[in-house]
């Protein structure tokens, strides 16, 4: 099953220096081969937390250098791009009266978004809630 790579995981495979790098790639060299998706949430997280001042000391990315690592890496491997095409508004979709915080709102609408296109979501979150999203089960949760 393809899997969503959340923001934290696609940064941690990108960056050799990150805490959890080799724990991302141990996970990776194993699901690799199953393909795996991102989103305009993803994408786009990737690129403002790595840009951002406050990343790191050691390392600075500019956004045009990250949005070609984010190309190259899913040039070179099996990849979807998903379109953001599901909205929390729907009861089809979000249990309402399941989400008790903002901090669960990304999580839950990637979780929403991997089930939409028959996936999982890749991440290190193990909080996850998956009675919150319609027909989420365990088999579209991976945590890494």
């Amino acid at each position: 099953m393809r899997a969503l790579l959340d923001i934290n995981v696609v940064i941690a495979l990108l960056d050799p220096d990150h805490a959890v790098h080799e724990r991302a790639h141990a996970w990776w060299a194993g699901n690799a081969s199953r393909g795996w998706a991102s989103c305009p949430i993803t994408e786009n997280g990737v690129v403002r937390v790595m840009s951002s001042l406050a990343y790191s000391r050691s390392a600075r990315f500019t956004p045009a250098e990250l949005i070609v690592r984010l190309r190259t890496f899913a040039a070179s491997t099996d990849h979807q791009f998903w379109p953001d095409d599901v909205s929390v508004r729907d009861p089809a979709v979000f249990g309402a009266d399941r989400i008790h915080g903002p901090r669960q709102l990304t999580d839950l609408y990637l979780l929403a978004l991997a089930v939409r296109h028959k996936g999982r979501l890749a991440t290190f979150d193990e909080g996850i809630a998956l009675s919150a999203v319609a027909n989420a089960g365990p088999r579209n949760l991976a945590v890494v």
